[in-house]
């Protein structure tokens, strides 16, 4: 297939890598001519997974609706703050044969949109539209080693799309659960933090492995009140993509946690990742949508205050182990 991505962060490069690697003739697209003269003559990205060579088959442009016009297979990659301004900007080059597959993470700040919502409410099209998510770092993907997603859309759309990257060491799965998918790859990073803060803080395996499972359980709370299936949260989208990057320390959101930990300020952190870590907006928002449909998410409360409301690192992990004792289960 003909396949642009759209944005050349670490995740974008990694899946452009992957299609590029399977014969598919992608282009990756970055705002930046300068990177993209780099990408193209160096074969790698300056920015980005510097270490790993882009295939022959993948060519980067600067142009947005040219990269838009060249492709079969869509897939926009740009960070959740900035996916409906880049849509916005292209619409106009989206095609009614264009099949749309996203790997954006996160829920809207202002609107509470999932990233399935903000790509129909922008481009129609749901019929046409699916997202890939599941346990995956971009360096290991980059670097072809074995990873297994889930693609969630439309039954042709998903098809479609998970046809396009299955290959290699890369191994898709299919569901029509779009709202599960989304809201388990998107909360996941607010855990993430979480765990990040409690290994930061030297509260031991113990304390990560608890935040994890009731991480787990206040995810899947809010995700069968959205309409989801539970089931779903037993999948790649939800546990597997919880467990890898609440522990794996190419983890970004992790990475946050445990720098909030050690005592460092957010906007150091930030500013010393070069990357958005996606749980820090994801906090906002999930926080936000709990109240909206009246979910109780004690985790994301407190990582949502520690955040945005100066708590202080051990409150919060303090307001969390002082709460009143309860059923595991909220059927019981």
């Amino acid at each position: 297939m003909r396949c642009t991505v759209l944005g050349a962060g670490s995740w974008g490069t990694a899946l452009a890598i992957q299609l590029a690697r399977l014969g598919h003739d992608t282009q990756i697209w970055d705002r930046n001519p300068y990177r993209c003269t780099q990408m193209n003559e160096d074969r790698k990205n300056p920015r980005y997974l510097k270490e790993e060579s882009l295939p022959a088959g993948l060519t980067a442009v600067s142009d947005l609706t040219a990269a838009i016009d060249h492709c079969e297979l869509l897939v926009p990659v740009v960070p959740s703050h900035a996916l409906r301004q880049v849509l916005v900007a292209g619409a106009d080059a989206v095609r009614a044969d264009h099949v749309i597959c996203s790997a954006t993470k996160g829920i809207e700040d202002d609107t509470l949109m999932n990233m399935h919502e903000v790509l129909v409410d922008v481009l129609g099209a749901p019929d046409r539209t699916s997202l890939i998510y599941g346990p995956s770092f971009a360096k290991e993907v980059a670097r072809d080693l074995p990873t297994a997603v889930v693609v969630a859309g439309p039954d042709e759309a998903s098809r479609i799309a998970a046809e396009a990257f299955h290959g290699s060491h890369f191994r898709c799965y299919h569901t029509d659960d779009i709202t599960g998918v989304c809201i388990g790859g998107s909360l996941k990073n607010v855990m993430a933090i979480a765990c990040g803060v409690s290994d930061g803080v030297g509260l031991g395996a113990n304390a990560r492995a608890a935040l994890i499972t009731r991480g787990l359980a206040e995810i899947t709370r809010l995700a069968v009140t959205m309409g989801a299936n539970p089931l779903t949260m037993m999948g790649l989208a939800g546990m597997g993509d919880l467990v890898l990057t609440c522990t794996g320390n190419l983890s970004r959101n992790r990475r946050v946690g445990l720098a909030l930990g050690e005592g460092r300020t957010l906007a150091d952190i930030l500013e010393e990742l070069g990357e958005v870590a996606e749980g820090v907006t994801t906090a906002s928002s999930a926080w936000k949508l709990a109240r909206k449909v009246g979910v109780e998410m004690p985790i994301t409360d407190q990582i949502h205050a520690l955040l945005y409301e100066n708590l202080p690192v051990n409150d919060a992990m303090g307001a969390l182990m002082g709460r009143d004792r309860r059923a595991e289960r909220d059927d019981d």
